[in-house]
């Protein structure tokens, strides 16, 4: 099968959004060429060190890249990709260069491209990310290992909001507690969740695809008992309170619904918000302070921020 390689060449601000761009239009997963992979600092006793060659990355900015299938409709799928890209300037997101190129690339060119950017990953103090293909050994007896496929979803659970988010869950997640993960992806918070002891995990996700993917991911995972991965719009209609919210989404749509997790989340639980560029960070913060949380901590990976507010 031939597939139609889409490049897009902008900023790491808008890889977050121009991923999910990708994924709506059908991509199965994305491949982020960033060159400050090249200079992060990596601890080789995990497994995770690997070699990088210097001409896959751009000198500046952030390649993203996404495989759609050569078809009729292909031209007017670009053509959408294209015009969301764009819109995104009206939430004040700055996108760069903004080139995007198409290429064609086999199938078997295709999944090499996935698995070269992909090797096992620690992320936090008791989980690693791994690769389906990829063998690896737990360093320790308390080691959580995520499985995960690219090719299955958007997210590779490696990005600073996920990692974020999962070091996040580490610090306020009790055995028993229920969880809701918004806008799951591939799933990854979800099953982080329940490997920390949750009783049940609802993981929502108005995307369809992602929908389907997160199942498959949950179920490859083994956590399937305690995860229930459902098609929704946020938080609409969803009457329970549960002892933690997650959510690894654009701060615009987190700034649209802290009202909603507020009465999500019962007295002294926690709402985790991800995905928020540093711009936003006060922003995001005033926000969920006036829906009746409290700020107790604040992470920080590169350009990226990560809330933890508590119930009051």
């Amino acid at each position: 099968m031939k597939w139609s390689e889409i490049s897009v060449h902008t900023t790491n601000e808008a890889v977050e959004p121009i991923s999910n761009i990708l994924h709506e239009a059908g991509a199965s997963g994305v491949v982020i060429e960033d060159p400050f992979e090249l200079i992060k600092e990596r601890r080789d006793q995990y497994g995770e060190i690997y070699q990088l060659d210097p001409n896959d990355y751009p000198d500046e900015g952030v390649i993203v890249k996404a495989y759609l299938p050569i078809n009729s409709f292909l031209g007017e799928s670009v053509e959408e990709i294209k015009e969301s890209i764009n819109n995104l300037i009206q939430f004040n997101i700055d996108i760069g260069k903004n080139e995007v190129n198409i290429s064609e690339v086999n199938e078997e060119e295709w999944a090499t491209a996935w698995k070269k950017y992909y090797h096992p990953v620690k992320i936090s103090e008791r989980f690693t990310i791994v690769p389906t293909w990829e063998e690896y050994t737990p360093v320790s007896s308390d080691e959580l290992i995520i499985e995960l496929d690219p090719g299955m979803a958007f997210g590779t659970g490696t990005h600073p909001t996920t990692v974020m988010c999962i070091q996040a869950l580490e610090r306020t997640v009790k055995s028993g507690d229920n969880i809701i993960d918004v806008g799951t992806g591939s799933g990854v918070l979800s099953i982080a969740a329940a490997m920390l002891g949750s009783n049940k995990v609802s993981a929502l996700d108005l995307d369809e695809v992602a929908v389907n993917s997160a199942r498959i991911n949950i179920k490859l995972n083994k956590v399937h008992d305690a995860v229930e991965v459902s098609q929704n719009n946020l938080l609409d209609g969803v009457n329970e309170q549960v002892d933690v919210v997650v959510a690894n989404i654009l701060a615009e749509v987190i700034l649209r619904f802290t009202d909603d997790v507020a009465s999500a989340v019962k007295k002294d639980g926690y709402f985790i918000a991800s995905g928020i560029i540093q711009q936003k960070k006060q922003e995001v913060k005033d926000a969920i302070i006036s829906a009746g949380f409290e700020i107790v901590e604040t992470l920080q990976m590169e350009d990226w921020v990560a809330i933890i507010g508590k119930r009051k």
